[in-house]
Order: structure tokens, then C-alpha cells, then sequence
């Protein structure tokens, strides 16, 4: 494959640390902010862009503990002026964080999650309207570039997406974004909706309706943003 192949890099931009009363247990739990740059012919994208200035009771409360992205884009050999398009699963300020550093940059975002990050108490402003900002509004599903598409996954916000990237070898990947918290929950749903296709008993866990779109794009790999572990088919996989 030549130099422009399409490929997926992970960049690491810090954690944040969730408090017991979010864990659902004793115990508070760090977790990772990743974003993803996916290198494509048409160009350089950026899939979120990691935490944002926040508020002193939004920082007490997770306590986060930053990468700068331009210092991560460096270790992947790319600035900020580099990219060609940005996307946000959703708007939440650990998600958007570096938006401001690309004015003039499309971001490709859901209507419903703009509205929604515009409509207050979802994010903080300044990291949505800042000066130079270019929002690319698409309402469901769009093909951003050949083989570059975001796909609604609603639940953790309304407007929440994600993003499927089609390798040269016909292989699909999704970058998840949050659509899922971890790899092993996002496991358990594949695993529900498998049940209850195959017509087993009830009780069985309820699972989101957009997991039949992503399956449907035949997945080798499922990666999040606040999970390193990556979800990959049980069954006999080509490549």
C-alpha cells in the first residue's frame, strides 16, 4: 500500500479521574481521553481533540490531567495546522477541548448535538464559539470523505457519532467515540442483540438500535475514547 493508504493512529491526550458517585461503585475510576488521527487520501482528520479549560467546580470534580494536543499531534509527526477536518463525537469539553486550536477548520458535528451544546449547561461556550470557528452541521448519517463516514450512535448524548473508516483492504474500523463507555460494555450489547436475535428467553439486556447500522459495516475493530482496549469479532476474522 502506498503512502496515502488510509490508516488510524491513536493519540493520547490525558485522563480524567470519575468519582465513585459517577463508577456506579466504591471506587472512583481514571479513565483515558484518546483521540484518533486518520491519515486518507483526501486528507488529515482528527477524530476529538481532548480536554478543554473548564470551570473550578468542573475541575475539582475530574480532575484532569492534560496532554497538550499539539505536543501529541508532534509525536505523530503532524501540527494542528496540518489537519484537514475535524470530528467530535459529541460536544462535551473532554471531547472538544482543542477545537478552538482550529479556526477556519471544518468540524463535522450533528445539528442536534450543536443545538444542544448551544442551548447551555452541556459544555462550555467558549470551546464552541470561538473566533475563526467553521462547523460542518450534517443531521444523520454523511460520507465525509470515500469510505469516511459518521453514523448517528445517540445515548450518551442525543447527538452523539461516530465514525467509520474503510481501509484500502475493504476492512472497516469504528472509532466509537463514547457511544459505549469501554470495549467490554460495547461487547455486552453485540452479545444482547446476538440473543435476542437467535430468539433467546427474555429476560435480556436492552440494547441500543444503531448497534444493527454498526454491525452491518462488519467491524474488525471497535475503539473508544475513554478505553484503550479495543473490541474485535470473536468469530473467524479476515485480517
Amino acid at each position: 500500500m502506498g503512502h496515502h493508504a488510509v490508516a488510524v493512529r491513536r493519540i493520547d491526550l490525558g485522563y480524567f479521574i470519575r468519582p465513585a458517585v459517577e463508577t456506579g461503585g466504591p471506587e472512583p475510576r481514571v479513565e483515558a481521553v484518546l483521540a484518533y488521527l486518520v491519515r486518507h487520501p483526501d486528507g488529515l482528520l482528527l477524530f476529538d481533540t481532548g480536554i478543554g479549560a473548564a470551570d473550578p467546580e468542573t475541575e475539582a470534580h475530574y480532575r484532569p490531567c492534560r496532554r497538550p494536543l499539539p505536543e501529541a499531534l508532534a509525536a505523530a509527526g503532524v501540527t494542528p495546522a496540518d489537519i484537514d477536518l475535524v470530528v467530535n463525537c459529541h460536544l462535551h469539553f473532554d471531547h472538544c477541548g482543542g477545537n478552538p486550536l482550529f479556526p477556519g477548520t471544518p468540524i463535522v458535528a450533528q445539528t442536534a448535538e450543536l443545538a444542544a451544546a448551544r442551548g447551555g449547561g452541556h459544555t462550555f461556550e467558549e470551546l464552541i464559539d470561538f473566533p475563526g470557528v467553521r462547523y460542518e452541521e450534517v443531521s444523520g448519517e454523511a460520507e465525509l470523505w470515500p469510505g469516511i463516514r459518521v453514523v448517528p450512535t445517540p445515548g450518551h448524548t442525543d447527538g452523539h457519532q461516530s465514525l467509520v473508516v474503510r481501509r484500502d483492504d475493504g476492512i472497516a474500523l469504528v472509532l466509537a467515540g463514547q457511544a459505549h463507555d469501554t470495549a467490554a460494555e460495547y461487547g455486552y450489547a453485540l452479545l444482547a442483540r446476538r440473543a435476542a436475535g437467535e430468539g433467546v428467553e427474555p429476560p435480556l439486556p436492552a440494547y441500543r438500535p444503531w448497534l444493527d447500522r454498526l454491525a452491518a459495516f462488519d467491524p474488525r475493530r471497535v475503539l473508544f475514547a475513554h478505553d484503550a482496549s479495543v473490541w474485535e469479532p470473536t468469530g473467524p476474522a479476515a485480517g
